[in-house]
């Protein structure tokens, strides 16, 4: 039943995979899932966890279908990221049992050892104990962490996608003082957020923009824009996003998204907007 199954699961993965491939790509997000299941599926944690594997499934087709119904939308990456874990938390799982079934194995041979070789066996099984329960430990902070980062970020933060890719504006007042392009206390917090998020996109070009209302001189406007994208582009290099990767770009007040004739409207303007590139085509 399990072996028939796991044929018409592999079919059905395929059939969705051929479906999505239209005029928009699959998010990055969605073809580490599938590979992830497919690794799963083939593995040593169908024969030993299938019911896991089979959830991983379910949450899997649920990506595919957002990514059927509105390639372009965010739900995807994020149905697409659960799916992903759920297909890695059916192979530590399965670690786990086979590493259970190996110790109930070196219990029953632990009578036919002595000694030296007694002592051996018993370190390597709580090493094998160690190493399985860090696997699952690790997964479950990782996915506590970057839920509430992406949390965080979402109180603080524009985060939208357009033809771009994913765009976080933050404003101007949370990262910086009037006419300053030092970042404030309050702007590391923020950032930390972003970058966790930039590193649940790892592999993306990066574009930093700043961006000032019309007041004052254009020179010192585009200056102050471009030392604002400078500053944003440092502090997440060195937090762990490649430098590489990054461009830092001054727009100044040439690209405004509300009307500079109201104080509302140049605080909207007064921003930073970090674009992260869509995954490559494959």
């Amino acid at each position: 039943m399990i072996r028939a199954y796991s044929k018409i699961a592999a079919s059905l993965a395929l059939t969705t995979f051929v479906a999505g491939c239209g005029s928009t790509p699959p998010p990055k997000e969605l073809l580490e899932a599938r590979a992830a299941y497919e690794k799963a599926q083939k593995g040593q944690a169908n024969q030993i966890n299938p019911a896991q594997v089979h959830v991983a499934k379910q949450a899997l087709d649920q990506a595919e279908k957002a990514y059927d119904d509105s390639p372009g939308a965010p739900e995807t990456s994020d149905r697409a990221y659960i799916a992903l874990r759920k297909a890695q938390l059916a192979e530590a799982q399965a670690g786990m049992m086979a590493a259970e079934r190996e110790r109930d194995q070196a219990q029953k041979d632990l009578g036919k050892k002595t000694g030296q070789e007694l002592e051996s066996a018993r370190k390597q099984l709580e090493a094998e104990q160690q190493r399985s329960k860090m696997t699952q430990q690790q997964l479950e902070e990782e996915r506590r962490r970057t839920k509430e980062a992406l949390d965080n970020l979402a109180k603080m933060a524009e985060v939208k996608n357009d033809n771009r890719g994913m765009v976080i504006t933050l404003s101007g007042q949370v990262l910086f003082a009037s006419g300053a392009s030092a970042l404030l206390p309050a702007a590391m917090s923020a950032l930390d957020n972003v970058v966790t998020a930039l590193k649940a996109n790892p592999d993306r070009n990066i574009t930093i923009e700043g961006h000032t209302d019309s007041q004052g001189q254009r020179s010192f406007n585009m200056d102050l824009s471009q030392k604002r994208a400078d500053s944003v582009r440092q502090y997440i290099s060195s937090h762990g996003i490649p430098s590489e990767i990054i461009r830092a770009v001054g727009v100044g007040p040439d690209r405004p998204v509300a009307s500079n004739s109201t104080a509302e409207g140049r605080a909207n303007n007064r921003r930073v907007e970090i674009i992260v590139s869509p995954p490559e085509r494959k």
